[in-house]
């Protein structure tokens, strides 16, 4: 409802109206990045008509795409989005929140700024592509206000993790061609499938910890992921015993138990600490045994073993060699469903060169277990609860289980071992294998980092002092973290740039790794300069690496200023009476009609201007 009042209030100033043109037409006039647009003859309707057009829209009076409301901006605008964009479409769907009561839908560079303005956002992250709608949500913003608190949006590079894929069109195609169960398939890259697979809101922060945000598109090494939520659940969750693929043993003292069919071998190679005929093992927190094979299967597997359990052995150490192996008594224990959950693209790149994402899928993403038998503790195993299979791997207990029939999704198996079949298999045949070589020390976060060279460097934490004196503490922690960074930025302020816009252009714009090689170079000093009256200017001359702001076309500011005022009379207005704070919307307004002129003068021009 708040969105559509902020539409009629546009409609009523005059900033939008409601246009019947078809899609078709709509793209044609729309223009191209060489051509200016064409405005539909739509927008010289009165405020009233496009109000009462407005109305039976949302009404239900017209039916789907009769007409669309589009904000009246700039239809010779070089940014494509400002060309009268659309704002609300008809649609008579039913929504899965508000049922039928609404049959108009707002487009979304309408609805994010305007939710984050009445949810108080200060910063809005979006990723590099909405780059060229910021210009749009700035508008949206100014144009529904004024808002307690003014948000701003900042774009970043998306998340991309390797043997995934991100796109909610692929992802679509993946639940609708059935790859997948649903949203929440454990294999999904959604929060409802990481719920459902048993990760932990800690372990996907302390994964978004570990890797930061960075202005350049990179690929993300998914054991990062892992590894984060192997960490979390070591620490949290309740151990306990279960059998994946049981094998019946006898023991000789009566009674029978399961082991796992990968505990035994026919012919038992050197080293081996498991079961093997005549070879003595350890049950966990049981005795020893030794077993031999009581049946076979027509196929040749081994369906029954036979063992001697050794008398007393519980309470003695084990001896030299012996394995420990884990079990469920058969008596008790209970008949589950188990789910084996791995990486849903067998290739790190399911894209990589174009290729088609749904060719490269595993094989074995997804491997059900009928007849897993589990401690009897998980016949009462509350759903969602999370357990560590004792030499097993971590599970969650699934929505799908039933009271006495547990279903239990894998969440992560105890360590990657694709992680040591890679150092193995890169280790050359005749070099003795280095013990240490399989151990991945712990990734550091940027933020460990920086905090481990001021620890080391004197020099570096009295800078971070300084900067918390003048700067915003997150501003001065970003900027005192390596000797280059300091270099740059005390060479600026030698040179009279004003701290907070050093401070901004360097966290916005100049990557970390680059600042040490720009200290002493005069171009970007005098761009530094000029940064505090064109800060656009300068940020578009730095990234194209001119450090040149170009030269904007000569501007007559006063006609921009009573441009700018004869359009917003109602503005112009509310600042004479006393609204002063409206000056910073004016100076905005005649910024962007007037490109590259000066902020100072145009601020001095709308005072006079609005006396």
């Amino acid at each position: 409802p708040r969105m559509y009042e902020l539409a009629e209030r546009l409609v009523r100033e005059g900033k939008a109206y409601v246009d019947d043109s078809t899609d078709e037409q709509i793209r044609e006039y729309r223009g191209s990045l060489s051509e200016p647009g064409k405005r539909s003859a739509c927008a010289d309707r009165s405020p009233d008509e496009n109000l009462a057009l407005l109305r039976k829209m949302k009404a239900g009076e017209l039916h789907d795409g009769a007409c669309t409301l589009r904000a009246k901006i700039d239809m010779a605008s070089a940014n494509m989005k400002m060309r009268d964009p659309l704002l609300y479409r008809i649609r008579h769907a039913h929504h899965h929140r508000t049922g039928d009561a609404w049959v108009i839908y707002p487009m979304y560079d309408w609805a994010h700024p305007i939710e984050d303005a009445i949810e108080s956002i200060t910063h809005s992250i979006c990723t590099l592509e909405f780059e060229n709608n910021r210009e749009l949500y700035d508008w949206v913003v100014d144009h529904t206000g004024p808002w307690p608190t003014r948000p701003h949006q900042y774009e970043f590079a998306r998340l991309a993790l390797d043997y995934t894929v991100m796109s909610k069109r692929k992802l679509l195609a993946l639940v609708q061609g059935g790859t997948v169960t649903g949203w929440d398939d454990p294999r999904m890259p959604t929060i409802a499938g990481m719920r459902r697979r048993g990760y932990a809101a800690v372990a996907i922060r302390a994964f978004c910890d570990m890797i930061g945000i960075s202005k350049a598109n990179s690929m993300v090494d998914i054991g990062k992921l892992e590894y984060c939520v192997r960490q979390e659940l070591d620490k949290n969750t309740p151990r306990a015993m279960g059998v994946i693929d049981p094998i019946e043993v006898e023991l000789d003292i009566g009674g029978m138990i399961y082991v796992d069919r990968d505990d035994w071998r026919d012919d038992a190679p050197d080293g081996y600490r498991r079961l093997a005929p005549g070879k003595r093992v350890r049950l966990r927190h049981g005795h020893d045994l030794v077993a031999e094979v009581a049946a076979r299967g027509a196929d040749g597997r081994v369906t029954k073993l036979r063992a001697t359990v050794v008398p007393g052995s519980k309470d003695t150490k084990p001896e030299a060699g012996t394995g420990i192996i884990h079990w469920v008594d058969a008596a008790t224990s209970v008949a589950a469903e188990v789910r084996l959950y791995d990486r849903l693209f067998a290739s790190a790149k399911p894209e990589d060169g174009g290729a088609d994402f749904m060719q490269v899928l595993a094989k074995d993403s997804l491997v059900i277990v009928k007849n897993a038998r589990l401690d009897a503790s998980f016949a009462t195993a509350a759903i969602g609860s999370r357990w560590q299979l004792e030499r097993v791997g971590y599970f969650r207990v699934d929505e799908d289980s039933r009271p006495g029939a547990p279903v239990l999704n894998r969440i992560a198996t105890l360590r990657d071992d694709r992680v040591a079949a890679a150092v193995t298999a890169a280790a050359p045949a005749d070099k003795p294998k280095n013990p240490k070589a399989q151990t991945r020390p712990k990734s550091r976060t940027p933020r460990e980092i920086r905090d481990g060279a001021r620890e080391h460097d004197a020099a570096l934490a009295a800078f971070h002092d300084h900067l918390k004196s003048v700067l915003p503490a997150d501003q001065a922690e970003l900027l005192s973290g390596d000797a280059g960074s300091k270099a740059l930025y005390e060479s600026l302020a030698a040179a009279g740039v004003p701290h907070a816009t050093i401070a901004k252009f360097l966290v916005n714009e100049v990557a970390a790794d680059d600042r040490a090689a720009l200290v002493g170079r005069a171009d970007f000093v005098a761009l530094m300069r000029e940064a505090e009256a064109n800060y656009g200017g300068a940020k578009r001359a730095y990234a194209s690496g001119t450090m040149t702001i170009e030269a904007a076309p000569a501007t007559d500011v006063g006609a921009s200023v009573d441009a700018v005022i004869a359009a917003n009379a109602d503005k112009a207005a509310q600042y004479r009476a006393g609204k002063t704070g409206l000056l910073g919307f004016f100076v905005g307004q005649v910024m962007r009609t007037a490109p590259g002129a000066d902020a100072a003068a145009v601020n001095a021009a709308v005072r006079a201007k609005l006396g």
